[in-house]
């Protein structure tokens, strides 16, 4: 079974109250968005298996723990999730980076794919999937099917913010894999989007509202 870790790190919730007020510019954003990436993924990273090896330090050989392989996948949403890319990049810089495109049907209202490319051996990697808003959860569980679809198998889903319905949602379509949260928000209105929030990511992130 996953687990759904909610971050009470000082500086994750001080940059995230930061990316909620309405004057914090497209700059600010974007650099706040990276660095929180970065600190969530510091956490979300503590399970990576590590083996011993021996190296020459100035002083003599010794054996010291390292990873024990780079087998990670970042996978972001488009668009929004493009904004945390970075910020895990930052940390394991040779990850692979896969893509899931979505829209959703203005008829049946259902997740289509239009854009799914992730690294060819994806079934061996842990992958990250990456979006910062959990709103109803549809474009999160339908990207997590897109990846097992493909094969993958050891799925980590990392968001900024999340509606307590959107959880639910993803924790029902996928209860194996683990969530970590910077912040779990109160609910969404009845425009489905999550309050208090921060309005929509992707148009914070490129400036396109």
């Amino acid at each position: 079974m996953g687990k759904v870790y909610v971050f009470d790190h000082p500086l994750i919730q001080h940059k995230v109250s930061l990316m909620r007020k309405t004057d914090t510019n497209v700059k600010e954003f974007r650099e706040l968005a990276k660095e929180v990436a970065t600190l969530m993924g510091f956490e979300a990273t503590r399970d990576l298996p590590l083996k011993e090896v021996e190296i020459d330090t100035p002083m003599c050989r010794t054996k010291v723990n390292m990873l024990q392989g780079e087998d990670i996948a970042i996978v972001p949403i488009l668009r929004a999730g493009l904004g945390f890319v970075d910020g895990m990049l930052a940390l394991v810089p040779n990850a692979k980076v896969g893509h899931v495109g979505l829209y959703r049907d203005p008829e049946t209202h259902e997740p289509v794919e239009y854009y799914c490319k992730l690294p060819v051996d994806i079934e061996k990697r842990k992958i990250f999937v990456l979006d910062p808003m959990l709103a109803t959860g549809g474009s999160a569980v339908a990207a997590i099917d897109f990846v097992k679809k493909r094969g993958g198998k050891d799925i980590v889903f990392m968001c900024l913010i999340a509606a307590p319905e959107g959880l639910k949602v993803l924790e029902e379509a996928h209860p194996d894999i683990d969530i970590y949260i910077a912040s779990l928000d109160e609910r969404l209105n009845e425009h489905a989007y999550i309050l208090p929030g921060l309005g929509d990511a992707g148009d914070r992130l490129y400036g396109t509202k």
